[in-house]
C-alpha cells in the first residue's frame, strides 16, 4: 500500500473551538498522531480576536472521509479547507 501526504486542514472561528475539535477529533475518527493547533492571524489584523484557528490532522494512509471531515468540523461552526 502506498503512503501518500495528505493532510487536512479545518479552519474554526476561535481557539476553544478549535481545542474542543483537537480533543473531539481524536475519539470521532480514531487519529493515530494528535492533529495541530495553529492560529491563523487575518492578513493586515492586529487584534487578536481577528484570527481563525487551524486544526491539522495528517493522514498519511488517506483513509479519512473529507465529507465527514466537512460534517464533523461544522457542528463548531467550522469548515475544512480544500
Amino acid at each position: 500500500m502506498a503512503v501518500s501526504d495528505v493532510r487536512h486542514v479545518l479552519v474554526l472561528p476561535d481557539r476553544d473551538a478549535a481545542e474542543e475539535v483537537v480533543e473531539a477529533i481524536g475519539d470521532h475518527f480514531a487519529v493515530n498522531d494528535e492533529p495541530q493547533l495553529v492560529r491563523d492571524a487575518l492578513a493586515g489584523e492586529d487584534d487578536a480576536e481577528d484570527a481563525q484557528w487551524l486544526v491539522v490532522v495528517e493522514d498519511p494512509e488517506g483513509r479519512l472521509s473529507p465529507v465527514e471531515l466537512d460534517e464533523f468540523v461544522a457542528d463548531w461552526d467550522g469548515w475544512r479547507e480544500s
